[in-house]
């Protein structure tokens, strides 16, 4: 419709909008606590997360049939789900 605004017409959000937005401002968390260090640990935490799901396989593979197999793969899942969360924002 001529005349109708289009997403081209709408404003574009400022910096301090996009600051306010609780998923930026915790992807600075780690820069602001120890800034030397966040790249190498987001770096650390994206590879572990792609390389700890191999480890699952021989696990699930032969069975998990006793509580320390088991105990072995819930703590692997939790280890790769914190790497993931951590290193989710490397390289952006």
């Amino acid at each position: 419709m001529p005349g109708s605004p289009t997403t081209h017409d709408r404003p574009t959000s400022s910096v301090r909008e996009a600051s306010s937005d609780p998923k930026q401002s915790d992807q600075g968390r780690l820069e602001r606590v120890s800034p030397a260090l966040a790249k190498p640990v987001r770096m650390t935490s994206f590879w572990t997360a792609i390389v700890l799901p191999f480890l699952h396989v021989p696990l699930l593979a032969t069975g998990l049939s006793n509580a320390a197999e088991t105990f072995t793969f819930v703590g692997l899942l939790a280890l790769n789900l914190v790497a993931l969360y951590v290193g989710h924002s490397y390289r952006r």
